[in-house]
């Protein structure tokens, strides 16, 4: 596998890449929440600071390490930062080639009509739903647990290799035989996958770190070895840990300030 990793303004990058040049791209841009992004380490048994934690009871904490990213764009600004962006990822896709644009319930359907302009109504191929059930749960509506990933087809040809997608437990296998049952069956649009738990082998320490699982999936489905495949907006470099023969581009966006490290 070859791999590399361009620290600059994405935008610029791509508007210097050849077109029909990628065979894959997945972006994890800023989701347009208008708020800064942050994830804080801490240490409880000391410090200034303090928690409520089990029954109430209040526990002393320190922060030691924090990291943070902005996403403080207004609406306007935010969906051209957006559409730039797609534009040039357009062009730089090969014929074969496919783009998953990972949000959420802030910008997706913002997205959705940004790239039914660019890439056409009839080459939007799946809403899969990242489902998770981790962290705090709302009181007065359904607690939020799910991002939305748009993919789209350059052309009406794309790749999509069933027998390299990971199988999933069946819901009834005695409905379907032993040997189905031993193979399992193929996701649907609905992933249920965990998030990066705090304390996990994968956690880089990156606010919105996405699991290598998530991104091993999306990989063995659109992608061959040897094809090129591009995140735009790397965040924690998940996208590069896939180690399976494909050649990969990650970038960091330093359009604003990139995560402080």
């Amino acid at each position: 596998m070859v791999e590399g990793v361009i620290l600059a303004d994405n935008l610029d990058v791509l508007r210097r890449l050849p077109s029909a040049c990628l065979d894959l791209v997945y972006i994890d841009p800023p989701f347009g929440t208008r708020q800064v992004r942050r994830l804080d380490a801490i240490r409880t048994g000391a410090g200034e600071k303090a928690r409520n934690g089990f029954a109430g009871r209040r526990y002393p904490f320190e922060v030691v390490s924090s990291h943070h990213y902005s996403d403080e764009m207004g609406l306007d600004e935010y969906l051209g930062f957006l559409h730039e962006r797609l534009a040039e990822i357009h062009r730089a896709l090969s014929p074969v080639g496919s783009l998953y644009l990972h949000l959420d319930f802030h910008a997706a359907h913002y997205g959705r009509l940004l790239l039914d302009e660019l890439f056409g109504p009839d080459r939007f191929l799946n809403e899969v739903i990242w489902a998770y059930d981790y962290g705090g749960r709302a009181r007065d509506r359904w607690p939020r647990k799910h991002d939305n990933i748009l993919w789209y087809s350059k052309s009406a040809r794309w790749t999509f290799n069933t027998e390299d997608i990971d199988r999933i437990p069946y819901m009834a296998p005695g409905l379907v035989g032993p040997e189905k049952t031993a193979l399992g069956k193929l996701p649907t649009d609905t992933w249920w996958l965990t998030i990066v738990p705090t304390s996990g082998a994968e956690r880089t320490g990156y606010p919105t770190q996405k699991p290598l699982k998530l991104l091993e999936r999306i990989i063995r489905a659109s992608s061959n070895p040897r094809d090129l495949v591009a995140d735009f907006f790397c965040g924690s470099g998940t996208t590069g840990w896939q180690r399976s023969g494909w050649a990969g581009v990650t970038f960091w966006w330093t359009t604003t300030p990139r995560p402080s490290a």
